[in-house]
């Protein structure tokens, strides 16, 4: 369903940006239980552009000097460790990694991610500092008729300082948008996915992770790595 463009972008290495295909929504039929009818061809084709890819690296990594992509790859254990933690259960086996340094110093991290809302994916970005807390998370694409608040700063900057040991979630740490409590479901599993990712395929192997923090809480250090 989805087709993907690499787009090659200076210094920051081969940003990507999803180009998803409006004719496949096209030819297909959604009710919506809360319209009572059939989405219409202009709801499915729906699409926001809020921010590209690459214009989205630089806001959440202002400071780096150079933004490098990695990949990381899920093997079936470390997949399955990865859905656990986070409750739910997902397709991909891989994620690009954008990481900000300067000098040899990293000052972060940020991953797209595509989470579907009520009928469709929006893709967004989501910043984690070199800490482990959630920097920035910016709206790229939304495809709903509905539900868009998400990218609002008011809204997505409660995401803002939460570690991997947060729930982030409705009820629990994050506060619901009315209209719009499946796109906040939707950003709100991609960022907890996205701390987690970090912290297994980052933080943990340099002696920083959630793991190291709970250590240190054991012994009684107050003071935590992640500033709580």
């Amino acid at each position: 369903m989805f087709a993907y463009i690499t787009l090659i972008l200076g210094v920051t290495a081969g940003l990507v940006l999803p180009i998803f295909q409006h004719t496949a929504w096209a030819a297909e039929k959604v009710w919506d239980k809360d319209l009572r009818r059939h989405l219409t061809e202009a709801e499915l084709n729906h699409a926001e552009v809020f921010m590209t890819e690459a214009d989205a690296a630089k806001t959440i990594l202002p400071k780096s000097k150079r933004i490098r992509k990695e990949v990381v790859v899920l093997d079936p254990n470390k997949k399955a460790e990865i859905e656990e933690r986070i409750g739910w259960k997902f397709p991909e086996e891989s994620f690009d990694v954008y990481i900000g340094e300067t000098g040899n110093q990293v000052d972060g991290y940020a991953l797209v991610q595509n989470t579907i809302g009520k009928h469709k994916p929006m893709t967004y970005m989501v910043g984690i500092d070199s800490k482990g807390q959630v920097s920035d998370v910016e709206l790229l694409i939304f495809r709903e008729s509905r539900g868009s608040e998400v990218g609002r700063k008011r809204f997505n900057s409660q995401y803002e300082g939460k570690t991997a040991n947060d729930p982030v979630r409705i009820n629990k740490d994050i506060l619901n948008i009315s209209g719009a409590t499946m796109s906040v479901r939707s950003m709100s599993a991609g960022v907890k996915r996205v701390l987690v990712l970090v912290d297994e395929f980052y933080l943990k192997p340099a002696g920083i992770g959630s793991d190291t923090l709970a250590a240190k809480k054991d012994t009684g250090f107050l003071p935590s790595i992640f500033g709580n």
